[in-house]
């Protein structure tokens, strides 16, 4: 392996499905490609078991850093940082803030997560909070969905600082220059929504050329192609995205269902399995594995507890896409104007207030 080439620090022990299935995973993703180094934190004793029990060898690209606790799903987030400093999530957070890895992958506690990572990494200047964001497939490409489930209560400030954060991720990852971005609310008409997407909406339209600024789009507008990232707060953009792979899961049972209902469908269903070979590859959600924690000093990556190997298979493998793909310079350069402007409006408001007294 290359000097040069990315490290990954991995959280073992924080999925519902136990560390045998991200094992599996990074079993799998290792096969694949052979251009980055893997950390695995967890129990020593319970990784060796399964890579022994897997026959994963690639000990060139393998090391294990031991963590003697693991934060559980309903754990509070605060309690268990401030309880369990020896936990594996912690531990790989770590591992990002030295140096000595350029990302980290974790299944484990949302809240922890966020949390820790916060406090350890530090959010990048200018920024109030980080993001979570993730990637979504429509008919003709994929968009951005920021924030899913990073900070359920997001300020219109916080909403402005995902926009830049979001825009910034739309190019690293897709390779949109300047992608629309659309905020979701529940009509198009100024307005509609409640005060925190109006008064997002209005912030958003005085940043002018700093973000690309499409305007209010409904549920519906997701998928027809009009956007490029798409802008809620944390507590909507959870709900969705959760939404939308049940969806998917969901239909892929109809589907297959309704086929084995005669035999005259499942020839039809035999002629058109390329194409629904297809359609499940773009439209599986653990075809791109994780979300991004957006807005950090460091690489942090966030997966479904649930996810299972393939998954796990393809967060790697994002992962390393995104590993040595930081923020660029103009990003941060963009947050610093785009708060300038905030603090101007709030300068303003209050002498109209002065005025009005």
């Amino acid at each position: 392996m290359d000097a040069s080439s990315p490290i990954i620090a991995i959280d073992v022990m924080g999925s519902d499905l136990g560390p045998g299935e991200i094992i599996t995973g990074i079993g799998s993703a290792l096969k694949e490609r052979r251009d980055y180094g893997v950390i695995l934190v967890g129990d020593q004793k319970i990784i060796c078991e399964h890579l022994q029990r897997q026959k994963i060898e690639d000990t060139e690209r393998l090391e294990i850093v031991h963590a003697s606790e693991v934060i559980a799903m309903g754990e509070k987030p605060l309690q268990a940082l401030r309880v369990k400093k020896d936990a594996s999530m912690v531990r790989a957070i770590e591992l990002v803030r030295s140096g000595k890895v350029n990302a980290m992958l974790s299944c484990g506690n949302t809240g922890s997560l966020m949390a820790g990572s916060t406090l350890k990494l530090r959010p990048m200047p200018g920024v109030e909070r980080p993001t979570l964001a993730t990637m979504v497939p429509t008919l003709n490409h994929y968009i951005v969905i920021t924030d899913v489930g990073a900070n359920p209560n997001t300020t219109p400030l916080q909403m402005m600082h995902n926009a830049i954060l979001g825009s910034d991720y739309c190019f690293r990852i897709l390779g949109i220059e300047q992608p629309r971005i659309g905020l979701l609310t529940i009509g198009t008409e100024e307005g509609k929504g409640n005060e925190t997407s109006i008064a997002a909406h209005d912030l958003l339209k005085s940043m002018g050329t700093i973000i690309n600024y499409f305007g209010l789009i409904e549920g519906f507008q997701i998928f027809q192609g009009e956007v490029d990232l798409v802008l809620c707060d944390g507590f909507v953009g959870n709900i969705l995205l959760k939404t939308l792979e049940s969806l998917v899961i969901q239909l892929q049972g109809y589907i297959r269902s309704e086929f084995k209902a005669n035999w005259v469908r499942m020839l039809g269903a035999l002629l058109a399995r390329g194409v629904f070979g297809a359609l499940k590859r773009r439209l599986n959600p653990e075809t791109y594995g994780a979300a991004s924690l957006l807005g950090l000093n460091g690489v942090v990556l966030k997966s479904h507890g649930s996810s299972n190997w393939r998954a796990i298979r393809s967060a790697i493998n994002m992962a390393v896409s995104v590993a040595n793909k930081e923020a660029r310079e103009n990003c941060l350069g963009r947050i610093t104007h785009a708060n300038e402007i905030y603090e101007a409006s709030l300068l303003n408001r209050s002498f109209k207030a002065s005025d009005v007294r």
